[in-house]
């Protein structure tokens, strides 16, 4: 589904991505560690188009995305939840959501209200909330808007970046099953999370950057690679 090769980008004279390949299987959560300031939102953000990358090549589904603009990229069909979630203040969460349903346009009005109706199926806090203001929601609720508002596109790739930073313990715990349930659908995952053990738990390979560059990868299913990997990210 997503295949990364040699991926090199910057920020000015920052080096900050330094030739990152991976690979992400249709159904694979693949998740992306380090310590803060490794690149790991760069690579998300590079990826979904809003940064250029200066080299390499991105191909989503076989055709090459590098450098393409970051509308086009989500029209076909690539996902982003952000790390700061972006919730569009003065509109309502309902009105959030039908913002999502653009990522994949030529849907008729029924069609519409139909995906927003099991986007609230899927989210029954958001369908209890759905006239109330995103921007009023709690940290977590928002994120869970977040979630939602891409899914509304139906996209073939999620990319999430930072998912459960700042949540309580108990939306933490959602969240992690919201992604358990995207790999159980078929629906890939790019996770960048501070969270390293409880990702571990829905992810399927992980690599670890240092200094915009892949140190190690390995299975979430090896104890000898997880091993590995707590020591390559300790701080």
């Amino acid at each position: 589904m997503l295949a990364l090769d040699n991926l090199h980008a910057h920020y000015g004279l920052a080096h900050v991505l330094q030739g990152v390949s991976l690979n992400v299987a249709k159904g694979e959560v693949v998740g992306v560690f380090g310590r803060n300031g490794v690149g790991k939102t760069t690579l998300i953000k590079t990826v979904a188009g809003w940064l250029a990358p200066t080299s390499g090549s991105i191909k989503f589904e076989g055709a090459e995305i590098a450098g393409l603009a970051s509308d086009r990229i989500c029209r076909l069909g690539v996902g982003l939840v952000p790390e700061d979630r972006r919730v569009f203040p003065g509109l309502t969460v309902e009105e959030n959501l039908r913002l999502g349903l653009m990522q994949s346009p030529g849907r008729s009005r029924s069609e519409s209200k139909q995906a927003i109706e099991r986007i609230f199926a899927r989210f029954p806090r958001l369908a209890e909330r759905r006239t109330q203001m995103g921007t009023t929601l709690s940290g977590g609720e928002q994120q869970m808007l977040a979630i939602a508002r891409v899914l509304a596109g139906t996209p073939r790739l999620l990319l999430i970046d930072e998912p459960t930073e700042g949540l309580a313990p108990m939306v933490v715990d959602e969240i992690f099953e919201l992604i358990a349930g995207f790999r159980a659908d078929g629906i890939p995952v790019l996770l960048v999370e501070q969270n390293v053990l409880r990702a571990l738990e829905v992810c399927d390979r992980f690599v670890a950057l240092e200094r915009g560059a892949i140190v190690f990868s390995g299975s979430a299913r090896s104890e000898a690679d997880r091993g590995k990997l707590i020591a390559a990210i300790a701080v």
